[in-house]
C-alpha cells in the first residue's frame, strides 16, 4: 500500500514545484503592477503588498499612447495571421493532396526556411521596403510577418490535411461536387480545429514580435505594443511598476485568444491521432 502511496505522492510534489516555478513569474509580474512606487524599490524583498494600487496602469495611459499601441498590435497581428493562415491553408491543401515534380523540394525549403535568423535577411529587406517607400507603415509589418508565418503554417496545414481521409473528398467528388466545391464544403469545415490552432499560434507569434518592428516603425503613433514597452524603458528609466501594468495588458490578448480557441487549438493537435 505505501509503495502505491509514494509514487503518487512524488508525482503530487513534482507537479506543485512545477506549477509555482511556471506561474511566479506572471505572479510578481501582476503585484509589481500594483506596488506602489516605494515598495518596488524597498527591502527586503516583500512577496505580497498590504496597498494594491492602480498607479502604474494609470501612469502607463499618461505616459505613452498605449492604447494606440494596442489598435496597432490588433491591427498587424490579426491582419498578418489571416493572410498567413489562408496562404497556408491553400498551399498546404496542394501539398497534401497534388503531386508534381517539386513538391518534396518545397517541403524541404519550408522547413530550412525556419533556421534562417531574422536579422541575417534584416538590411535586404529594409532596403527593399524603403525603395518602396513602406517604412514606417504598419502594411510593411502585415506584410513581413504574413511571408515569416506562412512557411510554418503551411507545414502545420499540410500534417492536418494528412490526417484527414482522402476518401471523404472522393465521396464528395461522387455526389458530383468539383475539386474547389469539396475543398470549402467538406475539406475546410473538417479542418477548423486545425486552422484555429494555425491561426492562434501565429496571432501570438505576431503580437510578441519587437525586433522587426523596432526596426520598421520610427514614430510613436505607429508603435506596437513590445515597441511601446521598450520605449517605456528608454525614454525615463525603468518604472517597474509602469512596465508591468503594460505587460500585465498585452498578455490579455493572448490569454483571450487561447482561452476561447483552446479547445480547438487541442482538436486540431490530436487530429487523426487515432485511427478508426
Amino acid at each position: 500500500m505505501k509503495k502505491k502511496i509514494l509514487p503518487k505522492v512524488m508525482r503530487i510534489i513534482l507537479l506543485s514545484m512545477f506549477f509555482i516555478f511556471a506561474t511566479f513569474p506572471l505572479y510578481w509580474i501582476i503585484l509589481t503592477s500594483l506596488k506602489p512606487t516605494q515598495e518596488i524599490y524597498s527591502f527586503p524583498i516583500r512577496y505580497w503588498t498590504n496597498n494594491p494600487t492602480l498607479f502604474g496602469y494609470k501612469r502607463l495611459f499618461e505616459f505613452v499612447n498605449f492604447k494606440r499601441y494596442f489598435v496597432n498590435s490588433i491591427f498587424v497581428s490579426l491582419g498578418a495571421s489571416f493572410v498567413s493562415t489562408i496562404f497556408a491553408m491553400l498551399s498546404g491543401y496542394i501539398l497534401s493532396r497534388k503531386e508534381f515534380k517539386l513538391k518534396y523540394p518545397i517541403i524541404l525549403f519550408l522547413f530550412f526556411s525556419q533556421m534562417i535568423p531574422t536579422y541575417l535577411i534584416m538590411v535586404p529587406q529594409y532596403t527593399m521596403f524603403s525603395n518602396l517607400n513602406l517604412i514606417n507603415k504598419l502594411i510593411s509589418l502585415v506584410i513581413i510577418y504574413s511571408g515569416f508565418g506562412a512557411a510554418f503554417s503551411t507545414i502545420m496545414a499540410k500534417g492536418f490535411f494528412d490526417r484527414i481521409p482522402k476518401s471523404i473528398e472522393e465521396a464528395a467528388l461522387i455526389d458530383g461536387c468539383n475539386e474547389i466545391q469539396s475543398l470549402f464544403k467538406i475539406t475546410i469545415p473538417l479542418m477548423l480545429p486545425g486552422l484555429s490552432a494555425i491561426l492562434s499560434f501565429s496571432f501570438v507569434n505576431n503580437w510578441n514580435e519587437l525586433f522587426t518592428a523596432v526596426m520598421f516603425l520610427n514614430t510613436s503613433d505607429k508603435y506596437t505594443v513590445p515597441v511601446g514597452l521598450y520605449s517605456i524603458v528608454s525614454k525615463a528609466g525603468v518604472q517597474w511598476n509602469v512596465l508591468a501594468a503594460g505587460i500585465v495588458i498585452a498578455l490579455l490578448p493572448t490569454i483571450i485568444v487561447f482561452t476561447i480557441s483552446q479547445k480547438y487549438i487541442i482538436a486540431g493537435l490530436t487530429q487523426g491521432s487515432l485511427k478508426d
